[in-house]
């Protein structure tokens, strides 16, 4: 009985060792895709949720734009020498060092497969669910946003349809995608962004300013 246990785990344990290493390959091996997510808010402490729609595009190395309609609207994009975040109810525009995008442990790094999942993360396979494999991510260094994750991969594919995260204070920022198109390449406009005429920008490009929490 005992040996049968131990069986089952080296098994479980190497179908998990498999399903990483494809994912890795998957992301390794994609230059680009584009989607339509739904984003999900919880407020651990006041209860409620915040939902909005949106799309995202994304092209190697780092280059993203993120834009999620009414009544939450919002357009991110990650150049490849800065980030510039608009919100036109705010007629806004924040503008923010590109490393800002970089940590592992943003949602952003792990909804585009380039979070460094073995190295900087423990993994725990949670089974099936809905046709997709669940894993828990513990950050080997834990941050204020990011003590926890999960993922849920497409076992036949390697491509990560959903992403939670949950931060210190146990609010979650939910993304999961309602499509998912690879690409080999994306238009150069989707990664560039002037700011529109009349709107305050603010300059954040020194990491001493106080800066807020992006994707979310």
């Amino acid at each position: 009985m005992l040996a049968h246990f131990f069986a089952g785990s080296a098994d479980a344990a190497q179908d998990q060792n498999e399903l990483v290493g494809k994912i890795r390959k998957t992301y390794e091996n994609l230059n680009a895709f584009k989607g339509e997510f739904k984003q999900v808010l919880s407020h651990r402490e006041s209860g409620t949720n915040e939902s909005r729609d949106g799309r995202l595009s994304f092209q190697k190395p780092l280059l993203i734009r993120w834009q999620t309609a009414r009544p939450h609207e919002e357009t991110l994009v990650v150049t490849g020498k800065e980030i510039w975040d608009y919100l036109p109810d705010e007629e806004i525009v924040y503008r923010y060092p590109a490393s800002m995008a970089q940590d592992s442990r943003s949602i952003i790094q792990v909804i585009t497969g380039q979070a460094a999942l073995t190295k900087d993360f423990k993994i725990k396979n949670l089974g099936n669910e809905n046709g997709l494999v669940k894993m828990a991510l513990y950050p080997k260094e834990a941050s204020p946003q990011m003590v926890e994750a999960n993922i849920w991969v497409e076992p036949a594919t390697g491509y990560i349809k959903r992403a939670k995260i949950i931060d210190f204070y146990g609010n979650a920022n939910d993304v999961s995608f309602k499509t998912f198109e690879p690409a080999k390449k994306i238009d150069a406009g989707q990664f560039r962004f002037t700011p529109p005429k009349g709107v305050e920008v603010e300059d954040r490009l020194d990491r001493k300013v106080e800066e807020r929490e992006l994707f979310k």
